[in-house]
């Protein structure tokens, strides 16, 4: 399993981002994933970030432990609906990250930061609405 690194996350987001790109039937390029999808998996991340930000302490509490595992549903799940979110969410190999959290208030803050490059780049890579 590799480990977020908190030194090359953004590179790592938009390689991400570049391997999802396709070329369309036109010869332009396109990425199928559409910005809003994108942005409610990142929402999901949102309302614990705001409650990690405001805790110092280094270890997570069991409730925003416990919020960090239905992430992991959440994603599961919205990768089992659409199959570019499946291919999103493997990619990027977020079900990974979630799972290596455990109760570090730091990998916490540097998922978020991740998945936040993940939403810049495809949103600057033309991802659609």
């Amino acid at each position: 399993m590799s480990k977020l690194n908190e030194q090359t996350y953004v590179n790592d987001a938009e390689e991400v981002i570049r391997s999802l790109i396709t070329e369309n039937r036109w010869g332009g390029t396109e990425l199928k994933l559409s910005t809003s999808k994108i942005r409610n998996l990142l929402s999901l991340i949102s309302a614990i970030y705001n409650d990690v930000r405001q805790d110092f302490s280094e270890t997570l509490s069991e409730e925003i432990q416990s919020r960090i595992r239905y992430l992991k549903v959440r994603f599961v799940y919205e990768s089992g609906r659409e199959q570019d979110v499946k291919e999103f969410v493997k990619k990027a190999k977020i079900l990974e990250y979630l799972d290596e959290i455990e109760d570090s208030r730091k990998r916490f803050l540097a998922f978020a930061k991740y998945m936040e490059a993940l939403v810049a780049y495809h949103k600057y890579h033309g991802g659609r609405d």
